[in-house]
């Protein structure tokens, strides 16, 4: 079983208070061999938006000794998880998620606008103190 991010709790919090039913903590994935874990599988079911909707949320905490290397990491773990879900959960949606002072500090900087816009990362934004969502980045 792989490590919990150090939001992981408070990001599965503001995802159920957000109205998501977790259905996997941690979402399994396999290609080949290689077994992988994204942190979350979730399903939205009665609210009128995003009903039916399901996704995988990778959380990120960005508490490394270089910004860059976590972003790197971050970016890099999301397009390897994505690629396997496009064939295995074709009908999930994978989310990069932050606590907003990361996604101000980093994704909303040039680099982080950048790679944003460049490679259409989706985010989950949420506020670890509250345990809310604050923002969908799609």
């Amino acid at each position: 079983m792989p490590a919990r991010d150090l939001y992981h709790n408070k990001c599965r919090n503001a995802l159920v208070r957000d109205g998501w039913n977790i259905t996997h903590d941690p979402l399994r994935l396999k290609w080949g061999v290689k077994d992988m874990y994204v942190d979350l599988g979730a399903e939205k079911i009665l609210a009128a938006e995003k009903a039916g909707q399901k996704i995988g949320v990778e959380i990120k905490s960005f508490i490394g000794a270089s910004e860059l290397s976590d972003i790197e990491t971050a970016i890099g773990q999301y397009f390897v998880y994505r690629s396997v879900m496009s064939r295995t959960e074709p009908d999930r949606k994978l989310y990069l998620a932050v606590h907003k002072e990361v996604f101000l500090d980093i994704f909303e900087e040039p680099l982080g606008k950048l790679l944003i816009e460049d490679y259409h990362v989706p985010m989950i934004v949420f506020d670890f103190r509250t345990e809310e969502i604050v923002r969908w980045a799609e």
